[in-house]
C-alpha cells in the first residue's frame, strides 16, 4: 500500500503535463492505472472511521476523479462510455460520497467552541463534497454535448449514482440546521456552496435526462432503471419541499415530463399513488400557506409590499401544483385506484378552507379572488377528467365514508360540479353516478348523496353564506344563498335527467321530505314542484294522486303525514283544472276517510265552482265526524280521527272562509264548546294529540271570534293562562297568540269586562316576556296587532308589566334592530349550532331505533271500501284489458300471453264467486 502511493502520486503528476492530444493517445494505458488509484475498497476501508487520517486520501481521490473527467473522459465514445467509465468511476464516487456524508452527519454533533481542528477539518470535508459535485456536473455537462439523443443504455450508472448523491446532499441540506446548531453561522458559507453546486448539477442531469432515449424494444433493465430515477426524484421532492419552492416546483416538473414521455414503458412500474399523494400534499401546504398569508395582510392598504409578492408567488406554487395533478390524471387514470380517496380528500380539504366556508380563514375579497382565479380554476379540470372512473365515484359516493363535520360543505359543493358536468356525460356515465349500487361498491345515487350532506350544513343554510351564480356566458353574475344556489343546480340537473332515472329521483326526494331536517325538506319539496311544473301535466297528477294516497295510507297523526301534506298543497296549485276535479273524484271530501287529505289541502287552489263545492262538503263531512267524535265514549282513543276533523274545519275556515254562512260559525263555536266542556289541561301538558286539538280549537275561534260569546271567552282565556302555567310547547303558545291577535276585533260587554280585560293582560305580559326568541317575536307582533284594533284602550299599560318590555315594544314598533352581531362571531355561532344539531340528530335518530324496537306501530281505524274505491279498480283493470286488446290489433302476442290470460280468468272467476 505504502509503495502503491507514491506510484499514483508520480501517475498524477505526468498526467497533469499531458496535452489533451496526449490523453487521446493514453487513454488505454493510463485509464486503468488511474482507475485502479482512483478504488476506495482498498486504500480507505480499514480505515473507515479515522476521520483525520483519510482527510488527505478524499482530496486525493477527488483531484483523481477530476482528472478522469476532465482529461479523459472526452476521448471515451458514447457507446463505451458506460463500459470503460460511467460503471467504474461512479460506484467509487458513490462510495466515497457516502463516507463524506457519514463522517460529516456523526462529527458534527461533536461540535465545541473549543475544538477548531474539528471545525477545520469539517470545513474541509465540505468542500470536498462541493469539489465532487462539480465534477459530477462537468460529467453530465459533457455526455450532453455528445449529441442530441443519448440512448439510456450507453449512461446506464449515471442517472442513479448522480440522483443518489443530490438526494442525500439536499437532505443532508435540510437536516444542517439541527445538525449544527449554534455552530451553524460557521458553515453556511460552505452549506450554501454545496446546496448551489448541487442544484446545478440536478439541473445539468435533468437537461440530459430529457435528452435521453429508452428504445421501446431495449431490456428491462432499461425500464427499470427509468423508473428508479422517477422515484428517486420523487424522493428529492419530499427532501426539497421545504428548503426552495422554485426548485421544488422544477423537480416536479420534471417529474411529471418524464413519467408521461416514457408513459408506454412505465405506466404499469411507477408508484403511481406515491406521486399523486405528493402532488396534493404540495396542493394542500402551498394553499394553506396562501391563506396564511392572505389572513396576515387583510388588515394592510397596500399591495406593493413583500408579504403581497410572497403570496403571489405562493398562489403561482399552487397553480403549478394543479396544473401537474391534472395533467398527471389524465394521462394515468386507469392506474389510480388506490389515489381516489386522497384525491377526494384533498378536494375537500380546499374547498373547506376556502371562503365562504364557515372553517375558511377570513380574508379579503381581492386577496379571495386572487387564489380563485390563481388557483382553483386551475384545478377545475381534475373533476372532469375523474367523472368517468368508477374507483372515484365510489370514493365519493360511498355510504361507508364518515366525513369530519368541516367537510360536508366542501362534499356539497363537489356534488353540485359532479351535477353541473354530468349532462354532457355518456348515458352509461350519467347511469354509474346517478343509480348507485346495494352489492360490493354499496354507494348511494347522487341526488341522495346530495340530501346527505346538505343535511350536515345546517350552519351554511342558516347563516346563510352565499355562492355566485353563474349567468349564460359563464360570468358571475350575482351572489345567492346557498339554498338558492342548491335549488337552481339540482333543478338544472334534474331537466337533464334520463326517463330512466326518474324513479330514483322520486324515491330519493321522498325520503328527504319524510326526513328530519326542516330545510332539506323544503328544499327536496322544491325540486319536487320544479318537477311537476317542468313535466307533464299528467305527471304532476299522478304525483298528487300518490301522494294523497300515501297520505290516507300512513297512521294518522304521524308528523311525516304533515310533511306530505305540505308537498301535496303546493302540487294542488300546479294541476290542471281537470286533474283537480279528477282529484276530487277520487277522494271526495264528504268521505269521512278522506279528511286526513283534504285537512292539508288549500281550498284556494281550485276553481271557484269547485272550490266552493268542495268546502260544503268538507265542512258537512268535518262538523259531522267532529261531533260524532265529541259525543263518543273514546274521546281519547279516536282522538286522531277527531284531529282529522278539527283540521279539515280549520282548512275550509282558512281558505274558504268568506263562503261560511252564519249558522255554520254557529255550529263550529258550539263544536268548540263541547271540546272546552271536557278537556282537562293536566291532560293537554302530556298528550301530544291532544294539544294539537285545543290549537285547532283555538285557530277555529279565532276565525269565528265574533260568534264567541262572553262566558266562553271567559272560559278559553282561563284555559289559556292555566296551560301557560304547565310550561306548553312553542306551538300550543304560538296558537294561544294568534287567538289573542284576533281579540281585537271584539268588544267586550261592560260586564265581563273585568274578567277578560284581566286575563287578556296576563297573557299578555307572560308571552312578551318569555325568553324564546320566537315566542317573543310572535308576541310583539300579535300585540301590535291587537293594540292597533282594539277599542279597549285602557288595557295596552296593564300588558307592559316592566320597563323592559315596553322598550321592547317600542322597538319593535320604530322597526329598530339591536347591535350587528360580527361576521366572525356569526360564524363561529353557526359552527357551534352545526356540531348541537348533528348531535340531536343522532340522539333523535338512535330514539326512534329504540322506540320502533319498544313499540307496536299506532293503527288506524278500519273503514269499510268506499263504492268508488271499487269503481277506481275495476276501471283500472278494464282499461289494461283495453290495452292488451289493442296490442294484438297491431302485431302478433308473445307466446306467453294465453298463460297468463288464463291465470286472469282464474282470478276473474275467484273474485265473481266472492261477491255472491
Amino acid at each position: 500500500m505504502a509503495q502503491a502511493k507514491p506510484e499514483a502520486a508520480s501517475l498524477l503528476r505526468e498526467v497533469e503535463g499531458w496535452d489533451s492530444e496526449l490523453c487521446r493517445r493514453q487513454l488505454p494505458a493510463a485509464l486503468p492505472r488511474l482507475l485502479i488509484s482512483f478504488s476506495l475498497a482498498r486504500s480507505l476501508a480499514p480505515n473507515l472511521y479515522s476521520m483525520y487520517q483519510l482527510s488527505d486520501n478524499w482530496t486525493e481521490h477527488i483531484c483523481v476523479l477530476r482528472i478522469l473527467a476532465e482529461r479523459f473522459l472526452p476521448h471515451i465514445n458514447l457507446s463505451e462510455i458506460e463500459q470503460e467509465f460511467f460503471s467504474k468511476v461512479l460506484p467509487k464516487a458513490v462510495q466515497l460520497f457516502d463516507l463524506l456524508i457519514y463522517e460529516l452527519s456523526s462529527q458534527a454533533k461533536e461540535l465545541t467552541n473549543e475544538n477548531a481542528e474539528l471545525h477545520m477539518t469539517l470545513r474541509s470535508h465540505l468542500k470536498t463534497v462541493v469539489q465532487l459535485m462539480e465534477v459530477l456536473r462537468g460529467c453530465v455537462q459533457h455526455v450532453c454535448t455528445m449529441q442530441e439523443s443519448v440512448p439510456l443504455e450507453h449512461i446506464h450508472s449515471l442517472p442513479s449514482s448522480v440522483l443518489h448523491m443530490i438526494k442525500n446532499t439536499f437532505i443532508y441540506c435540510k437536516d444542517s440546521e439541527s445538525l449544527y446548531s449554534d455552530h451553524l453561522h460557521l458553515f453556511a458559507d460552505l452549506l450554501q456552496s454545496l446546496f448551489k453546486e448541487t442544484y446545478a448539477l440536478q439541473k445539468q442531469l435533468m437537461e440530459l435526462l430529457d435528452m435521453t432515449s429508452v428504445d421501446s424494444c431495449a431490456a428491462e433493465d432499461s425500464t427499470a432503471i427509468m423508473v428508479s430515477v422517477i422515484h428517486t426524484v420523487l424522493e428529492i421532492c419530499s427532501a426539497i419541499s421545504v428548503i426552495d419552492h422554485a426548485l421544488h416546483a422544477n423537480t416536479w416538473k420534471f417529474l411529471i415530463r418524464q413519467s408521461t414521455k416514457h408513459k408506454s414503458l412505465i405506466k404499469n412500474s411507477l408508484k403511481h399513488s406515491a406521486i399523486v399523494s405528493g402532488l396534493c400534499e404540495g396542493i394542500l401546504f402551498s394553499f394553506q400557506s396562501c391563506l396564511l398569508l392572505a389572513e396576515q395582510m387583510k388588515g394592510s392598504e397596500t399591495q406593493e409590499n413583500v408579504d403581497y409578492k410572497v403570496f403571489q408567488r405562493t398562489v403561482k406554487l399552487c397553480r403549478f401544483f394543479a396544473v401537474s395533478l391534472v395533467h398527471y390524471t389524465k394521462e394515468f387514470t386507469p392506474f389510480l385506484v388506490d389515489s381516489c380517496l386522497q384525491l377526494h380528500q384533498t378536494y375537500l380539504q380546499i374547498y373547506s378552507k376556502f371562503p365562504p366556508s364557515l372553517h375558511a380563514a377570513v380574508i379579503s375579497e381581492a386577496y379571495r379572488d386572487e387564489i380563485a382565479k390563481g388557483f382553483l380554476v386551475a384545478l377545475d379540470p381534475l373533476l372532469p377528467s375523474l367523472l368517468t372512473f368508477r374507483p372515484f365515484v365510489q370514493a365519493v359516493l360511498s355510504k361507508a365514508s364518515a366525513l369530519s363535520p368541516e367537510l360536508h360543505f366542501a362534499q356539497c359543493r363537489l356534488l353540485l360540479s359532479v351535477m353541473d358536468l354530468l349532462p354532457s356525460q355518456p348515458q352509461e356515465v350519467q347511469a354509474l353516478w346517478n343509480t348507485g349500487s346495494h352489492f360490493l361498491e354499496d354507494r348511494v345515487p347522487l341526488f341522495t348523496a346530495l340530501f346527505s350532506s346538505l343535511q350536515q350544513c345546517s350552519g351554511e343554510l342558516s347563516l346563510p353564506v352565499f355562492l355566485p351564480r353563474m349567468m349564460a356566458t359563464g360570468q358571475a353574475e350575482d351572489s345567492v344563498t346557498l339554498y338558492h344556489y342548491v335549488c337552481i343546480h339540482l333543478c338544472a340537473f334534474v331537466t337533464s335527467l334520463s326517463v330512466s332515472h326518474f324513479p330514483l329521483l322520486e324515491r330519493s326526494l321522498l325520503e328527504t321530505i319524510v326526513g328530519s331536517n326542516m330545510i332539506i325538506t323544503l328544499l327536496a319539496m322544491d325540486v319536487w314542484c320544479f318537477l311537476a311544473r317542468f313535466g307533464t301535466a299528467d305527471l304532476c297528477a299522478h304525483h298528487a294522486f300518490t301522494i294523497a294516497s300515501l297520505i290516507r295510507a300512513c297512521p294518522a297523526g304521524h308528523y311525516r303525514v304533515s310533511l306530505l301534506g305540505i308537498l301535496l298543497r303546493r302540487l294542488l296549485f300546479l294541476m290542471a283544472p281537470d286533474h283537480q276535479v279528477e282529484f276530487v273524484e277520487r277522494f271526495p271530501p264528504k268521505e269521512m276517510e278522506n279528511l286526513v287529505v283534504w285537512q292539508h289541502l288549500s281550498l284556494k287552489a281550485l276553481m271557484a265552482p269547485l272550490r266552493k263545492q268542495v268546502a260544503h262538503e268538507l265542512f258537512a263531512a268535518g262538523l259531522a265526524q267532529g261531533e260524532e267524535w265529541l259525543s263518543s265514549k273514546g274521546l281519547l282513543e279516536e282522538l286522531p280521527w277527531g284531529n282529522a276533523a278539527l283540521s279539515a274545519l280549520l282548512s275550509v275556515c282558512q281558505t274558504a272562509g268568506g263562503t261560511l254562512e252564519v249558522e255554520q260559525q254557529t255550529a263550529l263555536v258550539r263544536a268548540a264548546g263541547q271540546l272546552l266542556a271536557v278537556v282537562n289541561v293536566t291532560q293537554v301538558s302530556n298528550q301530544p294529540c291532544l294539544q294539537q286539538a285545543v290549537c285547532s280549537m283555538f285557530h277555529l275561534l279565532e276565525h269565528c271570534i265574533q260568534m264567541v260569546e262572553s262566558q266562553m271567552l271567559i272560559q278559553v282565556l282561563t284555559l289559556q293562562n292555566s296551560l301557560l302555567q304547565l310550561n306548553p310547547p312553542d306551538h300550543v303558545l304560538l296558537a294561544i297568540l294568534d287567538f289573542l291577535s284576533s281579540m281585537g276585533k271584539l268588544f267586550i260587554p261592560p260586564e265581563c269586562q273585568a274578567q277578560v280585560l284581566s286575563k287578556l293582560s296576563c297573557l299578555f305580559a307572560s308571552l312578551l316576556a318569555s325568553n324564546s326568541w320566537l315566542i317573543h317575536q310572535h308576541a310583539l307582533e300579535a300585540f301590535v296587532q291587537f293594540a292597533e284594533e282594539t277599542s279597549h284602550e285602557d288595557i295596552i299599560p296593564q300588558c307592559l308589566s316592566s320597563e323592559e318590555t315596553k322598550s321592547k315594544v317600542v322597538c319593535f314598533l320604530s322597526k329598530g334592530c339591536r347591535a350587528e352581531e360580527m361576521a366572525e362571531a356569526r360564524a363561529e355561532r353557526m359552527k357551534e349550532e352545526n356540531g348541537l344539531f348533528h348531535h340531536l340528530m343522532v340522539e333523535a335518530s338512535a330514539k326512534r331505533q329504540r322506540t320502533a324496537v319498544l313499540e307496536s306501530s299506532p293503527k288506524r281505524t278500519c273503514y269499510s271500501p268506499s263504492e268508488r274505491q271499487y269503481e277506481s279498480a275495476i276501471d283500472s283493470a278494464a282499461g289494461a284489458l283495453a290495452t292488451v286488446k289493442l296490442l294484438l290489433q297491431k302485431g302478433p302476442p308473445p307466446t306467453w300471453l294465453a298463460k297468463k290470460l288464463e291465470a286472469l280468468q282464474a282470478t276473474l272467476s275467484s273474485l265473481k264467486d266472492s261477491t255472491r
